[in-house]
């Protein structure tokens, strides 16, 4: 099976097939940056990928996975990875990348789960990652995007036996929605930068993970001139 660098790093076995994760990250921490180094090492260990861009343009995307990942172009032409682009719809424009939606209201995005995404097959050799889930709630009301999450997005990763991974922006969603998505996921990673004087430190701790063995302790990572992370040894 592919494997997810960074979180289980920090697992004491792999994380079951069909878990939803959350990722709540501080606005200046390094999650964008360790999302790609993610998708990068789960590529180069056999898996496939769908990555969902909300607060970039594709190309920038590529251009940093490529550091990573030199065939981008030939995944992408064997569907082995996905790029979806939601950042053009937040901006109203039309997508020019082969998946996107053209609609982030609740109501269109679930005819397009009910009629194609949950009625592919069982693949447990794809990671899901969403970059930061909690755009879509700038066009919705909190609590219909919310069950959309709950009845859509997670039974889809939890049906299928994917692996997914939803960015939430720390600090955006009230507190009855992060408990909402909180209660139901499988696992809840936190990111965040702490400062002391000069010094700064980027953090990552696993705060839960069901199924799964897990260091709970906050623990420091570094960013390398490609800007891939890693953990500090």
């Amino acid at each position: 099976m592919p494997r997810i660098p960074l979180i289980e790093d920090l697992t004491k076995g792999p994380i079951p097939a069909g878990s939803n994760i959350l990722v709540e990250f501080d606005p200046a921490s390094q999650w964008y940056n360790a999302s790609v180094t993610i998708i990068a090492g789960w590529l180069k260990t056999g898996g496939r990928a769908r990555y969902t861009l909300s607060t970039q343009p594709p190309d920038d995307f590529r251009s940093q996975l490529n550091r990573y990942v030199q065939n981008v172009s030939e995944l992408e032409s064997k569907d082995i990875l996905q790029i979806w682009d939601l950042y053009s719809v937040t901006l109203g424009q039309k997508s020019k990348e082969k998946y996107t939606i053209d609609s982030l209201k609740v109501a269109d995005m679930s005819i397009q789960y009910a009629t194609q995404m949950m009625r592919q097959p069982i693949a447990p050799d794809i990671l899901l990652i969403g970059d930061d889930e909690t755009v879509a709630a700038r066009f919705n009301d909190e609590k219909n995007w919310v069950e959309f999450t709950l009845t859509r997005d997670f039974p889809n990763v939890k049906l299928r036996k994917l692996s997914g991974i939803s960015g939430l922006l720390r600090g955006v969603l009230s507190d009855w929605a992060q408990k909402r998505l909180e209660g139901a996921a499988d696992g809840i990673i936190d990111f965040k930068v702490e400062e002391a004087g000069n010094v700064t430190r980027d953090l990552i701790r696993i705060r839960s993970m069901r199924g799964v063995g897990f260091d709970r302790e906050w623990h420091e990572f570094k960013i390398s001139e490609n800007l891939e992370v890693s953990l500090q040894s």
